[in-house]
Formats: C-alpha cells, sequence, structure tokens
C-alpha cells in the first residue's frame, strides 16, 4: 500500500465537531419571543447546508421553499405564497430520496401548522404577530416572572438579604422554589451559547442557605381598604395570593382542611428534598406579612363556600390536586396497595410506615414515583422497585431524581406495564405482575410502548404503591355551583370561576397537578385580578433595588452543580440531602450571568428588569 494523504474535507471533518457543538448550544438558547417565520426560514436553511444536492427535490426545492419563506418573513408575499409553500414542502417530504429532504419538508409543513397566526400576520397585516418580541430569557420562562438577573446581581454583590427580597417581589416562596422548583429559567439561558446554562436553582439555594427567609422582613403592607378576602387552601397557590392581598392592604382568612399549611409542599414533597423547617421559613415569612388569619382543619363543603362568598368581598379557591389516581387493576383493593399520595400524606403529617423488610414496587416514571421509591428505602425497605412502562429515558421524573434513586439502590424495570396485583389468601398484595412492552410509533412526543411477545414478569411486592396522577376533590365546589371539567374548575383568563360572581379559582385544582412554582405564578396573577376586582390597582415595593451590570465575561467556565450528600450515608435517612453551595462557587455561577436585561433584549425594548 502507497502512501496516503488525509484530503482536506476529512481534515475539515474532524475540526467541524466543535463547530456542530456551538450550533446545538445556539439552538438550546433559542430566545423566546422570536418570529416563527424566521425560525422555520433558519431551519430550512440549516437543512439546505446538510444536503448532498444528488436528488432534485432538495437540490431544487429547497431554494425554491427558503426564497419564498424570506418573502413571507419579510412581507413581501400573499396568500397564494403560503399555498406554494405548503405545496413544494410537501412534494419535498414525499419524494426526497433522503432523511435530509423529507425531514426539511416535514418540519416546514409542521410549522405552517403551529404558527398559521403568525404566517397570517405576516401576510394580511404585514407585520410579525402581536406580542412577537425577544424578551429575557429567565424572566419570561419563570411562570411568575422573577426577577431573575436582579436577584443573581445582589447575590454576586453579597446583598443577599436584599436578594430574597427581590424574588419575593413576585415570589414569596424564595426557600421552596430554591430546593424544589423544576427551574424552567434554565432552559433557554443565554449563557448555554458560551458554555453551560447558568445553575439559577443552585444560586437561590445559595441565597436561601445564607440568609433565612423569615429573617428577612417583609415589606410594610399599605394602608387597610377594608375588603376581606377568604382563601381556600393554604397550598403555593392560596398562601401567595394571601401574601400579596395582604401587602395590598387587603384582610385575608385562610382555609385549610389539614393540620398544617403548605399543601403539596408539605404533603406531597418529603423532607429529604425539602426539610420542613426550611418550609415553615417561608410561611412564616408569609403570615408576617398584613393582615393573613389562618384557620387549619377547617374543611369547605357547599354550605360553607355559600357562606364564604356572602361574608367576603372576594374568594379564591385553590384546594390543589391532592388526591390519589388508581388503576383498574385485578387486586388494587388489596391489604399493601396505596396511592403515592398517600403515603406522602401519611409522612407530611409525621408518621412513618415501618417497611422494614419488605419488597415494594412503585407504579409510575415521573417525579412523585421517585419520591415513593426513595422514601420507601429510608423507611427500610428490602428492595425497591420501579415498574414503568416506556424507556428510561422516557420518564418524566427529572432526571437528577432518576440517578439519586438509583444511586439509592432503587431498581427501574422499564418497558413494563401492570397487569394485575396478586393476593394471597389473607388478603395481602404478594407480586406486581407486568407484561414486557417493546417501544413503538411516537405518539404526542413519546414513543409509545405496545405489547411485546414475551412472557409476564412477576415482581414480589408486600408494598405496592401507585404514582400515576392526582386528582382534585371537586364534589363539594361543584354542589355548591362552580362549574368543572373533567374535575379540574373552568375559569376565564382572569381565572374567575365560571358564572360565579367574586369567585377565582387557579393553580392544580384549575389546570391539574403540574409545579410548585405555576400554582404561585396563578395564586400571583389572582392576587392582582381579585385586587383589580375590588377597586384597586396597588403597586407593591420589594425593598431592593436592582444593581448595575458588570461587564460580561464569555470566557467558557464548567457549570457549578449543587452536590448531594453520599447516597450510602444520605439513604438512611430524611434529612435534606444537598450540600450548600461555597461563598467561592456562588460567586464564580453568579459572575456567570450575561445580564441580558442589561446587555440584551431587555435594554432595547426599554423594559428591562422591571417590565415585570
Amino acid at each position: 500500500m502507497g502512501r496516503l494523504t488525509v484530503e482536506p474535507a476529512a481534515r475539515a471533518d474532524g475540526r467541524m465537531g466543535e463547530f456542530v457543538e456551538a450550533f446545538a448550544r445556539r439552538v438550546e438558547a433559542m430566545p423566546p419571543g422570536q418570529c416563527p417565520v424566521g425560525m422555520v426560514l433558519g431551519q430550512l436553511q440549516a437543512s439546505m447546508v446538510q444536503t448532498c444536492g444528488k436528488c432534485t427535490p432538495c437540490a431544487q426545492g429547497m431554494p425554491k421553499i427558503a426564497a419564498l419563506l424570506r418573502d413571507v418573513a419579510e412581507f413581501r408575499a400573499t396568500k397564494a405564497t403560503v399555498d406554494a409553500i405548503r405545496a413544494k414542502a410537501t412534494l419535498l417530504r414525499d419524494t426526497a430520496d433522503c432523511a435530509v429532504g423529507w425531514q426539511a419538508g416535514q418540519m416546514v409543513l409542521a410549522g405552517l401548522d403551529a404558527f398559521t397566526d403568525e404566517f397570517a400576520s405576516h401576510v394580511e397585516a404585514g407585520e410579525c404577530a402581536s406580542g412577537t418580541r425577544q424578551t429575557v430569557p429567565c424572566v419570561t420562562q419563570c411562570p411568575a416572572h422573577v426577577n431573575v438577573p436582579a436577584y443573581i446581581a445582589l447575590a454576586e454583590e453579597g446583598r443577599t438579604a436584599e436578594a430574597v427580597k427581590m424574588i419575593r417581589k413576585d415570589n414569596p416562596f424564595p426557600t421552596a422554589c430554591a430546593l424544589v422548583c423544576e427551574h424552567p429559567c434554565e432552559e433557554r439561558c443565554r449563557r448555554a451559547m458560551v458554555d453551560a446554562s447558568l445553575n439559577i436553582r443552585g444560586i437561590k439555594k445559595y441565597i436561601v442557605d445564607t440568609v433565612a427567609a423569615d429573617t428577612v422582613e417583609t415589606p410594610q403592607p399599605l394602608p387597610a381598604t377594608g375588603k376581606r378576602v377568604a382563601v381556600v387552601g393554604a397550598g403555593p397557590s392560596g398562601l401567595t395570593c394571601a401574601y400579596f392581598l395582604a401587602l395590598m392592604g387587603h384582610e385575608v382568612v385562610v382555609y385549610e382542611a389539614r393540620k398544617k399549611l403548605g399543601g403539596m409542599m408539605r404533603y406531597g414533597i418529603p423532607a429529604y428534598r425539602f426539610p420542613r423547617e426550611r418550609l415553615d421559613e417561608d410561611i412564616r415569612a408569609i403570615l408576617g406579612a398584613g393582615s393573613i388569619e389562618v384557620k387549619t382543619e377547617c374543611a369547605v363543603d357547599a354550605a360553607e363556600m355559600a357562606k364564604l362568598t356572602g361574608w367576603y368581598d372576594a374568594v379564591y379557591v385553590a384546594i390543589g390536586a391532592q388526591g390519589g389516581k388508581t388503576l383498574a387493576l385485578e387486586g388494587a383493593d388489596a391489604e399493601g396497595v396505596m396511592s403515592a399520595v398517600d403515603l406522602l400524606g401519611m409522612i407530611g403529617d409525621g408518621e412513618h410506615p415501618d417497611f422494614t423488610g419488605k419488597k415494594v414496587v412503585v407504579i409510575g416514571g415521573g417525579n412523585v414515583a421517585m419520591d415513593c421509591a426513595r422514601t420507601s428505602v429510608r423507611l427500610g425497605a428490602e428492595s425497591v422497585t420501579v415498574a414503568y412502562r416506556r424507556r428510561l429515558e422516557d420518564m418524566t421524573a427529572l432526571p437528577a431524581e432518576v440517578e439519586s434513586a438509583i444511586a439509592e439502590g432503587v431498581e427501574m424495570m422499564c418497558l413494563q406495564a401492570p397487569e394485575r396485583i396478586e393476593v394471597g389468601a389473607d388478603g395481602q398484595a404478594t407480586a406486581l405482575v407486568c407484561q414486557p412492552q417493546r417501544i413503538g410509533a411516537v405518539k404526542r412526543g413519546r414513543p409509545a410502548p405496545v405489547a411485546a411477545d414475551k412472557p409476564e414478569l412477576r415482581l414480589e411486592a408486600d408494598i405496592v404503591l401507585v404514582a400515576v396522577g392526582q386528582a382534585i376533590e371537586s364534589a363539594p365546589f361543584e354542589e355548591y355551583g362552580m362549574e368543572a371539567d373533567r374535575t379540574y374548575f373552568v375559569a376565564d383568563q382572569y381565572l374567575r370561576a365560571m358564572g360565579q360572581e367574586g369567585v377565582f379559582v387557579g393553580g392544580d385544582c384549575q389546570w391539574g397537578p403540574k409545579t410548585v412554582i405555576m400554582a404561585i405564578a396563578a395564586g400571583k396573577t389572582a392576587a392582582a385580578n381579585i385586587d383589580h376586582e375590588l377597586g384597586f390597582h396597588h403597586e407593591l415595593d420589594c425593598g431592593a433595588t436592582v444593581p448595575p451590570a458588570h461587564p460580561n465575561d464569555r470566557t467558557a467556565y464548567g457549570r457549578v452543580q449543587v452536590a448531594e450528600r453520599p447516597a450510602c450515608e444520605r439513604k438512611h435517612d430524611f434529612e435534606g440531602v444537598e450540600v450548600p453551595m461555597t461563598d467561592e462557587e456562588a460567586a464564580q455561577e453568579c459572575h456567570r450571568c450575561l445580564r441580558c436585561d442589561v446587555y440584551g433584549i431587555g435594554a432595547l425594548t426599554g423594559r428591562g428588569l422591571e417590565a415585570w
């Protein structure tokens, strides 16, 4: 064999990886509010770079579609232009030789269907659809629109008490969100274009670990208005609403059916993830703001609801989704079978069942399933197995929760669909029998499992925990006259209960089980709308100012992660699993913030940080 040389193209391929990685990071940091027409055009242009140009549909079709899309993007198109785009994209999808052309055509067609109003606005009005504008990503992605760059800048300067105040401007649960928030604020962080998204939740945890929330004074309430509001439910949504209404000068009375406040934060999240004393820090601060009275162990039924609407100027119903869903399985009523909600609720009241020596099987693949599995380990179970009908990568639980559960000894049995529960002569569950699955076609964004031609799998079990969702107890309120759709309360865009004067609803009971921060956002919205309904438009001062921005440091750094105690240690107790960030780690992570409010779109629009 003679001497070989490396072709220039091959040398370029060797260097291409870093460019592709940078391009992927840019896609990851796609800003909220971008024009969808421009995005579809940009994706098609990327496909044009990938195509080999061998087949006519790609070689000729893609440039023609791109030219038409450019006409739409630049407001030069007519309806006939959009029709032509659809026709050519269909032809490209159906006749291209390879997946590059097929995907390009499919992507354009999907964009036409998903963004019909935006395309119509470009054609008919000659402008982008109303509301299309880039925004500060972390603020926009946070359901409560917390001023993220501001509290990070305060933390960087060591002003952690002011950082708590800044968070509480929009979210009175800084500690809760520091420990259990799913941090959607990080999803579009522009820092990803440099290295990786900012660890926003980690910085927030550093703040509340440095200064406890209940040691930071809340704003002075505004003058009393003479208005009275009832809040039914003392979870994150109800207490958030109560907090803001009290600061506005309204008198608030909170009705809670359970012994303690906190809702599913107390009765649905295990203490190892959210220590109860940390939850109480937030609650003490909330109850210290304005005139808030609390009535615990006070369930509201139809008759009581009728009284509340007569006694108060407004009522906010935020009862959450605290009922556990069940599966229609043979043996589901056996001894030892319980819902995840029941187990976590018992522990929330301080009752710890003894699972010593027992085999536990958990059905489900979400965060609640992981909570049950990790809780069972701490209750002394001999073995804990999660049975899930999809693949591990399809689990809706946060990847970090799945990894932590595995580290603590939980076994994941994926592609196993629960078939029935075996029951002994004494009525006690003895095993969960599953039908193995194989992965099939994608439906609603995830590959759907289908029954595999394999024998059933028997998982021995003394305890079967069903973690497949939550439900609300809407019957008493429906009896009163509130409208519900599949048990979730119906409300208008201002959270007013349909057909009920002065009654508002929000949170999990209105849109189904979501996240803590989404419930908080609903409470904040309800407070503002109730205040407006009562004839006011109060503005609150959080007591902190936004620091000036330092010049960006665009040097690539590694993202600082929040560490956990060793699995061999933490799995034996209910103490918090996460280790605080050090001052040094927090300083570096804060310094990575690019201050998009100043150097990005916030400054360009003139809205900046205080727009929310």
